[in-house]
């Protein structure tokens, strides 16, 4: 079995690579972002409180919406995190999905529709760091923690993608390597490629 978690050449941190079964944590770690980034992303998303997004069965306690259009200094960053997530050329949802996560919100295991996107899927994590839980989809007793930081890009490609269901913890579930990681409210920024 082979995991991959891609993470930005620039983060200096190196690929997450597990061909061991049982329980395993990593964590994805990021200069992506500073600060002012998140601000500026969060803050050019009136609509996130405004917009109730349908209620979806496996998310709990959120609004979505998407965006195709967003300003220069937003752009930059979506930029680095689409030159980092997909090959030079791949054709890319044109959206991008933007999820509130309320404190008390989870998402519940799932794989996300081959419908919708492709191969890679790659969330920047903004306002809270979090718990990712990756579980084989045939296979319960593999899975694998992954702390995502605030700031941090998570990319899940091919098997992370189409093998395993992936979710973010309960706040009150959310430890990462025996240590308690509170999880406040979380916004997710989603690119995606298209379905090949």
């Amino acid at each position: 079995m082979k995991l991959l978690l891609n993470v930005l050449k620039r983060i200096h941190k190196p690929a997450v690579y597990s061909s061991q079964p049982r329980c395993r944590s990593s964590s994805a770690r990021s200069g992506l972002l500073p600060l002012r980034d998140e601000a500026l992303i969060v803050g050019s998303n009136p609509e996130l409180v405004q917009r109730l997004g349908p209620q979806v069965e496996a998310i709990h306690g959120y609004r979505e919406t998407e965006r195709v259009m967003w300003g220069e200094r937003c752009e930059e960053v979506l930029s680095r995190v689409r030159s980092g997530a997909f090959p030079e050329g791949s054709p890319l949802l044109g959206p991008v999905h933007i999820l509130d996560l309320d404190k008390t919100g989870y998402i519940k295991p799932h794989i996300d529709s081959v419908k919708f996107c492709g191969s890679t899927i790659a969330g920047l994590s903004l306002l809270s760091d979090s718990i990712m839980r990756l579980v084989k989809e045939d296979d319960a007793e593999e899975w694998l923690d992954l702390l995502l930081p605030r700031f941090s890009l998570y990319i899940l490609r091919d098997q992370a993608r189409y093998n395993f269901t992936h979710q973010i913890l309960k706040d009150e579930e959310s430890v990462f390597n025996g240590q308690r990681v509170p999880r406040l409210r979380r916004i997710s920024v989603i690119c995606r490629n298209l379905p090949g």
